[in-house]
């Protein structure tokens, strides 16, 4: 499957929280990092998801918020990926940043040239990478 999403995620569904409109799924990749998406519940039935299946998770990279991990603020954010900086690419507007994530998959995120120079991004500093549960597209091999 090719998709522009930078970020694809494979892993098993360890979780469902059922909604009377949408559902809440927990997927876990290989080396324990959670993500959480928030699909409808005909997507759920759609996609044949319950707890041991094999699912994607899809994020876009300008979708990902980075911050510093002791930053002092509490989001409301379901999905809080910790990790360290591997790559920062500049460009004239917006920023490349490669994390690796503690579970050992690798994210990228687009942020602005300025939240970069603020957050003073280099390789092998520690990050988080928060994004919305909404923000996940979930999707199964056939």
């Amino acid at each position: 499957m090719l998709t522009s999403a930078r970020n694809e995620f494979t892993g098993k569904v360890t979780a469902i929280q059922e909604g009377a409109v949408n559902d809440e799924v927990e997927i876990t990749l290989p080396g324990g990092d959670r993500i959480v998406a928030v699909i409808t519940r005909e997507s759920t039935r759609y996609l044949e998801l319950k707890p041991g299946a094999e699912a994607l998770a899809l994020v876009k990279a300008p979708w990902i918020i980075l911050s510093a991990p002791d930053a002092g603020i509490k989001f409301s954010t379901r999905n809080r990926l910790q990790g360290t900086v591997k790559a920062v690419k500049a460009g004239a507007v917006n920023t490349e940043v490669e994390v690796s994530l503690n579970g050992g998959a690798t994210l990228v995120a687009i942020i602005t040239q300025e939240s970069a120079t603020s957050l003073g991004l280099a390789a092998g500093k520690p990050i988080v990478a928060i994004f919305k549960a909404s923000h996940v597209i979930v999707g199964v091999k056939t």
